[in-house]
């Protein structure tokens, strides 16, 4: 059977897309693009913006259309959120949430009710935990060591879609990165739907993983996914600082510059505690590369307050946002709430955010040029004859291709030229 795959989301989603490939392969399928005819597409969806669950059904219907006799499988959190609406799209022969994609491999090759509607999403389901990594590119690759969390913020249907924090142990994820060693893979990324929580329920911690991959693997080059703010520690800042393999590259949720609305949000900090923690990694890191979630057009976030947001977010040493218009979740305290914006509002706070972002990127990367960094190079050859790689502080810079370069590290002079910019659209 030929199989072909898309992925929406997060780099928690790569890895499991993945995955599911590596076991279709390995039991004897045929893995092709997705643009091309297949008998069988999986969609591995996303719902954490009503514009992602529109990307879910657009893929949905290109599957549909390049063959319409083929299976098409949609999983992930918007089949676990949404199966019924995705039930009545028509093509789709199978749907499976988080608590049982992991079987999806299995279910094609045997008979029966393939469409295996997920139980209602609560985050009481039980979802097994199997480790996931990414492969397909010859340097780098998502790991899943965390998955699930326990936060409850108002705006988030997570919980329900990906169910309780749970993590591999310490010992699990060396094995896989062991087993990722021998395929040359220099750079490992380690996802989680709330990565600082890994370990909670078994007595460990995600800095005691973290000492052990630095130690114990040959890995060159480890970043972190995402961690939440109340989450990282002078300590973990202090080791990763010092560290031999772990980047100074930091993604921290912020979600909003308002006291204010990340009280109505249920978030665990205030903006007093994140700005301490930007600032104490760039006073140890004054290179490093922070990035920061944050939505645009939340319950509270009138005109007045949105003002604050921006001087607040403008203050800040962040080297890019990742910006998202809120949108409603279906099941989340926040469909309860007064102060609801506009989405004209929404959508102009984020045209606004969006516009901070791209001035933050640009000062970021010009306070890099002129720089000699460790630059990770990529397999892909661009339609223009270049390659591109990764500085260790996440700037992509080109150069022209030279497969000898592929998968290795060199020092590199980052001058304006070489240096690819990149800004994101509406999410």
């Amino acid at each position: 059977m030929r199989c072909a795959a898309h992925t929406l989301g997060c780099k928690l989603n790569f890895a499991e897309t993945s995955h599911l490939l590596r076991q279709l392969s390995e039991r004897g399928h045929t893995i092709v693009n997705f643009d091309d005819e297949a008998d069988l597409y999986i969609i591995n969806t996303c719902t954490v913006t009503a514009i992602a669950e529109k990307k879910c059904r657009n893929a949905i219907r290109q599957a549909s259309r390049r063959n319409p006799d083929a299976q098409v499988a949609v999983i992930g959190c918007f089949a676990q959120n949404a199966a019924d609406a995705i039930a009545a799209i028509p093509g789709v022969t199978i749907i499976l949430g988080n608590d049982r994609k992991h079987r999806l491999p299995e279910l094609i090759d045997n008979t029966g009710d393939r469409r295996s509607l997920p139980d209602p999403a609560t985050p009481d389901n039980q979802h097994p935990f199997p480790l996931a990594y990414s492969s397909g590119d010859r340097t780098r690759c998502f790991l899943k060591i965390q998955d699930g969390c326990d936060y409850f913020c108002t705006y988030c249907a997570i919980p329900f879609a990906r169910g309780r924090s749970r993590s591999a142990t310490v010992e699990q994820v060396l094995q896989t990165v062991r087993e990722i060693e021998t395929q040359g893979i220099r750079e490992v990324v380690l996802t989680g739907v709330n990565t600082g929580t890994f370990g909670q329920h078994h007595g460990e911690n995600l800095l005691q993983l973290l000492r052990r991959l630095d130690n114990e693997t040959q890995i060159q080059r480890y970043r972190i996914s995402s961690i939440e703010p109340n989450l990282i520690t002078e300590e973990m800042v202090r080791f990763i600082a010092g560290s031999r393999a772990f980047l100074p590259h930091f993604h921290i949720p912020l979600q909003s510059g308002s006291d204010k609305v990340l009280q109505l949000m249920h978030r665990r900090y205030d903006t007093a505690l994140y700005r301490d923690k930007v600032e104490y990694i760039l006073s140890l890191m004054p290179d490093a590369c922070i990035a920061a979630d944050i939505i645009a057009g939340f319950n509270g976030e009138d005109e007045s307050e949105f003002q604050h947001v921006c001087r607040y977010v403008d203050s800040l040493p962040l080297s890019y946002l990742h910006v998202f218009t809120y949108s409603d979740r279906p099941d989340t305290a926040a469909l309860r709430m007064d102060g609801r914006i506009p989405v004209r509002m929404r959508r102009d706070h984020s045209l606004q955010l969006h516009r901070i972002s791209n001035q933050k990127r640009e000062a970021f990367y010009r306070s890099q040029t002129g720089t000699v960094r460790p630059v990770l190079w990529e397999s892909t050859r661009h339609p223009d004859g270049t390659m591109q790689g990764w500085t260790d502080n996440y700037i992509r810079i080109s150069r022209h291709y030279d497969d000898r370069l592929v998968g290795t590290v060199t020092d590199e002079h980052l001058d304006e030229g070489r240096i690819v910019y990149n800004f994101p659209t509406e999410s």
